[in-house]
């Protein structure tokens, strides 16, 4: 299982990469200087977004577990391979 985390801001969905601790301070220390932007790193490679985070916006984090994923069967099929020729 690979750990995900979520953080929405203002009703919209971020997906981000561990760690997160840093982001959480950086996103802190905006809201208590009154507000400002803060770089939201993206989940695959990319530059990110800037939000800009003040007080009394809702911000929520949460983790979500997400199960590793199988490599797809390289015949085209759907289903995946029992290990057994029939």
């Amino acid at each position: 299982m690979a750990i995900v985390n979520r953080l929405t801001v203002d009703g919209r969905d971020y997906f981000l990469p561990e760690p997160v601790s840093e982001l959480k301070e950086q996103i802190l220390a905006a809201i208590r200087a009154g507000g400002g932007y803060v770089n939201v790193p993206p989940l695959r490679g990319g530059p990110g977004i800037d939000i800009l985070f003040s007080p009394g916006m809702p911000v929520t984090w949460s983790q979500i577990e997400v199960p590793d994923a199988a490599p797809a069967p390289s015949d085209g099929s759907t289903e995946p391979d029992s290990g057994f020729d029939i």
